[in-house]
């Protein structure tokens, strides 16, 4: 294996930049070939004695260099130092201007960073580091100026001309080209800097602030596709109004733009003012999108907007704080969309996000801190870890201390770090100056890695008429961490008795009495004794699922199911029925796996016999509880499992549910009108989801009459919701319906690449026929591309992450398939690849033969001197965690 050198980048070699930058004006002619970027920079070298002496060092990557002048006077070759990382300066006064020329290729630039062409327009992707790629300067988040730039193009084939701030003058020259100049009068790091120019359709709208300012809204968007933007234009009101209602947060330019582009390397960017998105983020209609992707546009454009405080206004020092700005302003949108929709439903959806993704992540080889001590590549730090676990260390802050303290110390922050670029312990200090609360031990949730494991046990003592719980905490050790500490937990429970009531409990030897308890633990271990329970009195723990832990506990089957079926938290109800799901299916590949006859208890078709005679009250709800667990995530509980045995097990227990349940799921499927005029509410989108989630149990049965219903609805269907939820029940048959469908979705949606990866993503996550030469064949497919991310993800991540089974092949084609197309990937974009190399930490939960299989895939990967240092780091740490 060869181990090319990278040089980490460590926490604890921080030091802050010897200069400040107050003001930053940039001229880009604009040429696809060869555009000419001409900066100049307002620099003073800061007052300190360490910064005394220091060199000016600019990053810069791939750039050329046309001059260099300090103070209007040309520098020769002699007077500074260039090389691949950038440009240096040994000698400059403590106060002078800076001017740079450069040039740039956009249109070779196929890693999406920096400056690029996408579908014939200019558009830039500059977090983490790609500002560099574009011009030279400190590309580090903590050296924040104002920028003005000034953008010039040929009119006819880039009318748009936009970026950060507001819009101050636009000119004309005679030659048919045309500039706009934008100030952005608040100070920002180079990572939010922006640029688009190109052709667009655009919707346009206002806000009015609650001061009374008026704010001019517009998206850009492919031509024909204005009235895509619509329910992305009403989020981005709703989410304005939200975050002046409950964080006081008010927007601070005169416009707010968003731009969608077809070729991005993340979901969306925060640049100030000027929102950058991936089209499959902005773009919706109810014959082009589901209800998943209506929920996603709705979080995803309030993530950015919230991002204009947690994020820009108040910015991380470095990228080792990542969490300060993501994690925030992931519970914030969470929030967000809990208040627009279902709370409890967008609860539990959060919970299993969080398991498929961040929990395997936090228990794998490529498990990290929330706030990591090294890298060799920021961009491989974008991960479940930083967003949806450090969103959760928010929520338990939140719950410890209460909503309204919480919001106390949120402003605080604001307050005392507005314009500037802060840590964590500056989010923290400002936690424990509003709310006096110490919150011991907080700082540990950042600092170590792995998902605590909370074990629970409840006992009554018949004599002393007491109930005891006592609770465990312990993190198990993860990669270059060991011995690790307690973490503070709230812990919320309730107490039921054998009828299903709540019950109001005593602590004891004190006078509080409740029915709902928040208990605070601060140690390793805690016991705690109740009074006024009985022998059959069952608790509900976790409830809203308090914190991010794994709960193991005492509890019976019999209690798993009075609390599936009465509990008043929904969280607990679902959990409950997952658990109850979770033992039946590993109970019935055990017996697979031994070759027995497998044995079913009847408590898992209760509790969804249960849900569906409930599902008017809730269908959203509803349609949560009577969809068992994957493949993926049975995987986390069986160590050294068989992937295929695990299938096995869930397609017996499946058909079973369908057998016994036919007549709840008919019923429950039958009062689903497909005529229905569309709505995107999130009443609507719960019958839908209902109508799926049978739908798709229906057609475990395998019968021919379970098909035709699949058929019919795919043809019948008015709203892409409804066609996908038919086309996944037709994927389970394989056959000339399953393809007669899919023939007849390419045939409708060919020249809408958006819903074609609906297409490909389907077709690579069907089990059905031999799915590994369905995954060849979409490569091989003239509609498939290495140079569009959501191409590849949706073939390639869609069957290493969703089709468990064909990926973890006994013979490891999968693996093969997968690295072959890695490769690939990485010979144009190093950070898309490194992001699919992730689907190999699933390795690490499969048997020894095929843990043996993948060290192989992945060493001719780590073999090829080529392969970038984004995927380098992401493969070695996978190759180093598995099973020689």
């Amino acid at each position: 294996m060869r181990t090319q050198e990278h040089v980490p980048v460590r926490l604890q070699d921080y030091h802050p930049y010897p200069f400040s930058i107050s003001h930053t004006s940039l001229v880009f002619d604009l040429d696809p070939a060869r555009t000419i970027v001409t900066s100049r920079l307002i620099l003073d070298r800061k007052p300190h004695e360490w910064a005394k002496g220091e060199a000016l060092k600019l990053d810069g990557v791939g750039l050329e260099l046309l001059s260099v002048e300090i103070n209007g006077q040309p520098l020769s070759a002699q007077d500074y130092q260039l090389d691949e990382n950038g440009l240096t300066l040994k000698s400059v006064p403590d106060s002078f201007k800076l001017e740079t020329k450069v040039a740039i290729n956009p249109g070779a630039n196929t890693a999406l960073s920096g400056l690029y062409m996408s579908a014939g327009r200019f558009c830039t992707q500059c977090e983490a580091e790609g500002f560099r790629h574009i011009t030279f300067w400190p590309d580090r988040p903590d050296v924040m100026s104002r920028f003005h730039v000034r953008v010039e193009a040929p009119e006819a084939h880039f009318p748009s001309l936009l970026s950060n701030g507001n819009r101050v003058a636009i000119g004309h020259y005679d030659d048919g080209r045309h500039w706009a100049a934008w100030d952005d009068p608040h100070p920002k790091p180079s990572y939010l800097f922006a640029l688009v120019a190109g052709g667009f359709d655009t919707l346009e709208d206002q806000f009015v602030t609650r001061s009374g300012r008026q704010v001019d809204l517009c998206i850009y968007v492919d031509k024909g596709a204005a009235s895509r933007a619509t329910y992305a234009m009403d989020a981005l009101k709703r989410s304005m109004t939200w975050d002046e209602e409950v964080f006081g947060r008010e927007y601070d330019l005169d416009m707010f733009n968003i731009v969608a582009v077809a070729d991005f390397n993340f979901g969306a960017m925060e640049n100030k003012g000027l929102n950058i998105f991936n089209s499959a983020l902005l773009l919706a209609d109810e014959t082009t999108a589901t209800d998943a992707d209506y929920e996603a546009i709705e979080a995803v454009v309030a993530h950015e907007y919230f991002h204009n405080w947690s994020g820009n206004r108040v910015t991380c020092r470095d990228w080792f704080q990542l969490s300060l700005k993501e994690g925030f302003t992931v519970f914030r949108d969470q929030e967000f969309s809990a208040d627009q929709r279902s709370r409890a439903v967008k609860r539990i959806k959060d919970v299993k996000a969080l398991r498929a993704r961040q929990f395997p992540e936090d228990s794998g080889p490529l498990s990290h801190p929330v706030r990591p001590k090294s890298y060799v590549k920021i961009d491989n730090f974008y991960t479940a870890t930083i967003y949806e676990k450090g969103a959760e260390i928010i929520r338990v802050l939140q719950t410890l201390v209460g909503r309204d303290a919480f919001l106390e110390g949120a402003d605080f922050y604001f307050a005392e770090n507005d314009g500037t670029a802060a840590t964590i312990e500056d989010w923290l200090h400002a936690m424990r100056t509003a709310t006096g609360n110490q919150l011991h031990g907080i700082e540990r949730w950042y600092d170590q890695a792995g998902t605590p494991c909370l074990e629970a046990n409840s006992d009554f003592d018949t004599e002393t008429q007491k109930l005891t719980i006592r609770f465990q905490q312990s993190t198990p050790d993860t990669p270059g961490q060991t011995q690790k500490s307690w973490v503070p937990l709230p812990i919320s429970m309730a107490f039921f008795g054998p009828d299903g009531a709540p019950l109001q409990l005593r602590l004891a030897d004190t006078d509080v009495v409740a029915d709902d308890w928040l208990i605070p633990m601060a140690s390793s271990g805690l016991e705690l004794q109740f009074e006024g329970a009985s022998e059959r009195s069952i608790v509900s723990y976790m409830r809203g699922f308090s914190a991010p832990v794994r709960l193991i506990t005492n509890q019976s089957a019999a209690d798993l199911a009075l609390l599936a079926a009465c509990d008043t938290d929904p969280f607990v109800r679902w959990e409950s029925t997952q658990t109850i799901a979770r033992n039946t299916l590993l109970s019935v590949a055990q017996s697979l796996s031994a070759g027995q006859e497998p044995e079913v208890p009847q408590d898992l078709a209760r509790a969804i016999q249960g849900a569906l005679t409930d599902a008017a009250r809730d269908p959203a709800f509803a349609a949560l509880l009577v969809r068992l667990p994957d493949v993926s995530e049975l995987m986390q509980l069986q160590p050294l499992c068989d992937p295929s045995n695990l299938l096995a097990a869930r397609g017996f227990v499946r058909n079973l549910l369908a057998e016994q349940l036919d007549a709840e799921l008919s019923a429950c499927f039958a009062r689903y009108d497909p005529a229905q005029a569309f709505s995107a509410s999130a009443q609507a989108a719960g019958q839908r989801a209902l109508m799926a989630a049978c739908l798709d149990l229906l057609c475990a049965s395998g019968t021919d009459r379970a098909a035709m219903r699949a058929e019919n609805t795919f043809f019948a269907a008015r709203n892409m919701t409804d066609m996908m939820s038919a086309l996944d029940g037709l994927s389970q048959f394989g056959g000339p319906r399953y393809h007669g469908a899919l023939a007849a979705f390419k045939e409708r949606f060919s020249d809408n690449a958006l819903v074609m990866d609906k297409w490909f993503r389907i077709q690579a996550m069907a089990v059905c026929e031999d799915p590994l030469t369905t995954f060849k064949n979409l490569r091989s497919d003239p509609a498939f591309t290495l140079l569009n991310p959501n191409r590849v993800r949706a073939l390639g991540g869609a069957f290493a992450s969703g089709n468990p089974a064909a990926f973890h092949r006994a013979d490891g084609a999968g693996y093969q398939a997968i690295a072959t197309l890695i490769a690939d990937v990485d010979g144009t974009n190093g950070a898309l690849a490194a992001r699919l190399g992730t689907v190999f930490e699933s390795c690490a939960r499969v048997n020894e033969p095929r843990q043996k299989l993948a060290r192989t895939a992945l060493l001719a990967l780590l073999d090829r001197n080529s392969l970038s240092a984004n995927t380098r780091e992401i493969l070695s740490k996978i190759y180093d965690g598995l099973i020689a």
